[in-house]
């Protein structure tokens, strides 16, 4: 299975570190998934707005297709999501990530923010029908060390969970990814 770690952002590093912890705990629980982390901040962004798609943006929406699965990581800016997130998703055909596997994990600068999870991004994945795992993980800039290194515990122990249920999320959805959807 290919697994898409998807950094939603083209500032900051705290969502890269997230995702490559991430990926290592994947590996521990599932060494046979091929794992990819797409960096947003790699890719020259355009704005959905009927003009012919760029290059990296056919690419982007290339790799969100041929995924079988999902980590979706974000930074919450002004109680939000990126744009250039939100952007991506309205690139994507409602059907591409129907019944895959996601996982989605957050950072942001106050506590309160992690509500943005559940209320925006959550509804976004319904809306294309993935099997989201019931763990989300949201950090705060004091989980990590001055190199962006995830320094908490606590925070550790909840990504690790979080791979270990998305890894046997991936195993339920086999089924599911060998159909045709309609």
């Amino acid at each position: 299975m290919k697994i898409l770690l998807v950094d939603g952002t083209v500032f900051g590093e705290k969502t890269g570190a997230i995702l490559r912890q991430v990926e290592q705990y994947i590996r521990e629980f599932n060494k046979e998934l091929e794992l990819e982390i797409l960096y947003f901040a790699d890719l020259q962004h355009q704005i959905l707005d009927g003009s012919p798609l760029n290059d990296d943006m056919k690419k982007m929406i290339q790799k969100f297709e041929e995924a079988d699965g999902y980590i979706i990581a974000t930074p919450i800016y002004q109680a939000s999501i990126p744009g250039v997130l939100k952007n991506a998703f309205d690139m994507i055909n409602p059907k591409a990530m129907r019944y895959k596997p996601v996982s989605m994990v957050a950072n942001g600068g106050t506590y309160q923010h992690h509500l943005v999870v559940e209320n925006q991004l959550r509804p976004i994945l319904d809306y294309f029908r993935c099997l989201v795992t019931p763990n989300y993980v949201y950090t705060h800039a004091s989980h990590f060390d001055k190199d962006n290194n995830i320094i908490d515990d606590a925070i550790l122990q909840r990504l690790r969970e979080l791979a270990r249920v998305f890894v046997q999320y991936c195993k339920l959805s086999e089924p599911l990814l060998n159909e045709q959807v309609d």
